[in-house]
């Protein structure tokens, strides 16, 4: 719990002062009444009072008061809330590699589902465009909130030749400004923005991924990668066995570079929990939530209870 205004928790010194006086007062009470030397006299003139109940009422009373301090300080929590229209486009590969079947039943298929689940998971809000890559980059959905639209892109996807990862990136920077130049003036700057790339191989052609981290960083989208496969993928060309193993470290410098976040997924399982907490991290963000109203209403509840208690007890409201 942090506090949005803490100068006024300072008040409560006020509340301690009283409680202080309260005391000496009592203790006061109890010295004057000792100054009586007959006992029996002493029982007629100062009538029996209801003790520790007297006190207790006192305390509820005080205690709704520091509740009352609080809630002037503004209390609040961290929650969780959807971050409403945000950006966010998936770039996902579809070179010949991604037939490899170290992730069954291949890493392509694996992909699809995975990327279905994505989709899933973001909430309505969020604007979700889809850009495929191998030797070139497309948008095939531009940024919106159709998540139908995006599901039917991922199912028709097809595979091609070479694996161009930079083209990807800028393709995917391309989307969002031409998304983000659709909205009122003002807006746009709002709106947060990120690029999803999953991919399993090297860059081959197109522009390097050094420039796209520039380009990226300049525009200040950052870029989260998932390396998609193993270290032994392989795949099969005209009867020849080739090695397709995942570039871990080319994915994972442009997530640092860029602010991104990196994750490995080795199977179609850990790659769908990975979307789902990627996910969460694009889809909300926290913010303080007041809860000062909840100490109001303890704070007088708690007052009204003390002096109900001190009317019932001693006929007094203190």
């Amino acid at each position: 719990m942090i506090f949005q205004a803490p100068l006024w928790l300072l008040a409560l010194l006020a509340v301690v002062a009283l409680v202080a006086l309260y005391v000496v007062l009592q203790l006061r009470r109890k010295a004057y009444a000792a100054r009586f030397t007959n006992v029996a006299l002493l029982g007629s003139l100062v009538p029996r009072r209801p003790g520790w109940r007297r006190h207790l009422a006192f305390a509820v009373v005080a205690l709704g008061l520091a509740t009352l301090v609080v809630s002037l300080a503004q209390p609040s929590t961290e929650v969780r809330v959807p971050r409403e229209r945000a950006t966010v486009v998936m770039a996902v590969d579809v070179s010949l590699s991604m037939q490899a079947t170290d992730i069954e039943p291949d890493r392509f298929r694996a992909m699809q589902t995975a990327a279905k689940e994505f989709v899933e998971v973001l909430p309505e809000r969020i604007n979700l465009g889809l850009v495929s890559f191998a030797g070139t980059a497309t948008t095939l959905v531009p940024p919106t909130t159709d998540r139908q639209q995006v599901v039917g892109a991922i199912d028709n996807l097809d595979l091609a030749e070479s694996t161009a990862i930079g083209e990807a990136v800028f393709t995917s920077l391309t989307a969002i400004e031409n998304f983000q130049s659709t909205l009122d003036a003002g807006e746009a700057e709002e709106v947060p923005a990120r690029i999803v790339l999953l991919s399993d191989g090297y860059n081959t052609v197109g522009r390097e991924d050094t420039q796209a981290i520039d380009a990226a960083r300049a525009a200040g989208v950052p870029v989260s990668t998932i390396a998609f496969g193993t270290d032994y993928g392989t795949l099969d060309l005209d009867g020849e066995t080739v090695p397709v193993p995942v570039d871990r470290a080319t994915l994972e410098n442009i997530a640092e570079q860029t602010g991104g976040s990196y994750s490995e997924a080795a199977s179609a399982a850990e790659l769908e929990q990975v979307y789902a907490d990627l996910g969460s991290q694009i889809g909300y963000t926290t913010e303080p939530q007041d809860i000062s109203p909840w100490f109001v209403r303890g704070g007088v509840a708690l007052a009204l209870l003390g002096a109900v208690l001190s009317l019932l007890w001693t006929n007094r409201l203190v």
